[in-house]
């Protein structure tokens, strides 16, 4: 995947929290769903941790049927 778009998010966030935010899944049992069965990438390693905490320039994608989608994680003073 080429370049990701940048969500700015302020403090910590989780993998399932970041993943509703950007709007990759709609709920968060899709979430957990995606994330459990291996489908999302943290840094293009797989990672089945819901509650992991994101940082700043923290890539994650997730592996659909049809392709992939993703965002990297901005920090404020990104903007």
């Amino acid at each position: 995947m080429s370049q990701l778009p940048t969500v700015t998010v302020s403090g910590t966030i989780r993998l399932g929290q970041f993943l509703k935010l950007t709007g990759l899944v709609e709920d968060g049992a899709q979430a957990r769903t995606l994330i459990q069965e291996g489908d999302v990438e943290v840094n293009g390693q797989v990672d089945t941790r819901r509650g992991r905490q994101l940082a700043p320039g923290d890539e994650v994608v997730v592996r659909w049927p049809t392709g992939s989608a993703g965002a990297r994680v901005g920090a404020p003073e990104d903007n």
